[in-house]
């Protein structure tokens, strides 16, 4: 088999009808998006990029242990009047590896 013959018989697979449908049945779904509630410390914030750090305990909702993390909060504008070192309550809803806190209310 020449080269070109080899090319145009691999091109002809890739463009098979059913070729791609093997590979679009192997494709993962992306994850829904859970929503659990939370509460911690805020141990950083900032309202320029509109994130906030916070050690909080496990949120079985979310499958998540006790741990320290950032989310992004949306809207940023939840952040005002918050302060590191300080106990809050909130929501967080997580898809993937993208966090964000869409509830904070100081406990």
């Amino acid at each position: 088999m020449t080269r070109k013959s080899i090319i145009i018989a691999g091109t002809a697979l890739l463009l098979a009808p059913g070729s791609t449908t093997a590979w679009a049945q192997s494709a993962k779904p992306a994850a829904a998006a859970k929503v659990g509630t939370g509460a911690g410390t805020i141990t950083a914030l900032d309202t320029r990029a509109g994130t906030v750090t916070i050690k909080h305990g496990a949120i079985p909702a979310i499958g998540w242990p006790a741990m320290t993390m950032t989310f992004r909060a949306s809207p940023p504008t939840l952040l005002k009047n918050l302060r590191t070192g300080q106990r809050v309550g909130f929501t967080a809803k997580a898809q993937g590896m993208n966090a964000e806190v869409t509830a904070i209310r100081p406990q």
